[in-house]
């Protein structure tokens, strides 16, 4: 119980920010769960925050079902045609893939390129439609372990001239659709992933939901560059130690 706690947590509360929630859950998931690849964990358990993204953004979500936004869900029809090809062929490609250092390698090299997505805020006039190819396209790249999905969609969506809280919005929203397809691709690839991950879909959804306001809240005023700096220097040290270990 205490590694679903563990899990929950973690992915609960790194969702939202710029850093690779995914990363991390598969660095942790490969020490603290046996029976299921960790790839497929830390994939599996952004279920639980994507609820959270349900329930914050209700209204928009009731707008969209009902056709009343008919820009929005354009917006994410898009974005989903061109994310989950790109993700689905990637997953394919690096499940095989050994982890340990590696895993640690990339998750570094994600966390810079993060660094490197918020220190650079030049802004395109980019039409929406061509706005939901790019950030389609770099939420399905961010299937890699390390590369931040929220990062690098964040990224993606400040070449237009959105406002801040536009951006994370669209961000959270067009993940949802990715998701909920990729959750029941490996469920149905291994029924256990839900059995056994179930506490810690629980927990990241009431820690995502908690952390998301805040998260809301301090977008104007935190600055993620340093941090992600900070933790990708972190795992290129984890790395090159696990060589002399």
């Amino acid at each position: 119980m205490k590694e679903n706690i563990i899990l929950g947590f973690v992915q609960g509360i790194f969702e939202w920010i710029p850093i690779s929630s995914e990363g991390f859950v598969a660095l942790l998931s490969q020490y603290l769960i046996e029976d299921l690849h960790a790839i497929d964990v830390a994939l599996f358990l952004h279920l639980g925050t994507i609820f959270a993204i349900f329930i914050y953004f209700f209204n928009d979500w009731k707008r969209v079902i009902l056709f009343k936004d008919k820009e929005l869900l354009r917006f994410l029809v898009i974005a989903s045609m061109f994310s989950a090809p790109v993700a689905f062929l990637l997953y394919n490609a690096i499940h095989g893939l050994a982890l340990g250092s590696y895993l640690l390698f990339l998750t570094g090299f994600g966390l810079l390129l993060t660094a490197y997505f918020h220190k650079r805020k030049k802004k395109l006039r980019v039409k929406r439609d061509t706005l939901a190819l790019i950030a389609g396209l770099m939420q399905g790249f961010a299937v890699i372990p390390g590369l931040s999905r929220s990062a690098s969609t964040i990224f993606g969506l400040s070449l237009g001239e959105k406002d801040p809280k536009e951006i994370l919005k669209l961000s959270y929203m067009m993940s949802a659709p990715l998701i909920l397809a990729g959750s029941f691709y490996l469920y149905m690839k291994n029924p256990l992933i839900l059995s056994n991950s179930w506490p810690a879909l629980l927990i990241s959804f009431v820690v995502g939901m908690a952390t998301l306001k805040l998260v809301f809240a301090l977008s104007q005023k935190v600055n993620f560059f340093k941090f992600a700096l900070f933790f990708s220097f972190l795992c290129f040290l984890g790395g090159a130690l696990t060589f002399f270990v």
